[in-house]
């Protein structure tokens, strides 16, 4: 999978979980930028990543998730 499909399908997951449709994704974005992104919010965002690309994420991994980007890059790194 390419990385613009990741991004495109992180994208509608951020969308639908933080119940913005006009969310636009850049690679430095972090929870202080997103409104609705809290720790509840950051849960269920990273079950349904998990869920939409069929992996679990290792602890190792959510340590490393910092901004946008690096959830990307974990996500290409896993498929």
């Amino acid at each position: 999978m390419e990385r613009i499909d990741i991004v495109n399908k992180v994208t509608e997951i951020f969308r639908e979980v933080f119940t913005d449709p006009g969310l636009v994704l850049n690679d430095d974005m972090t929870a202080n930028d997103v409104e609705k992104w809290d720790s509840l919010t950051n849960m269920a965002m990273v079950t349904a990543v998990e869920n939409a690309f069929g992996f679990k994420f290792k602890l190792k991994d959510l340590n490393k998730l910092k901004k946008v980007g690096d959830l990307i890059s974990v996500v290409e790194s896993k498929l």
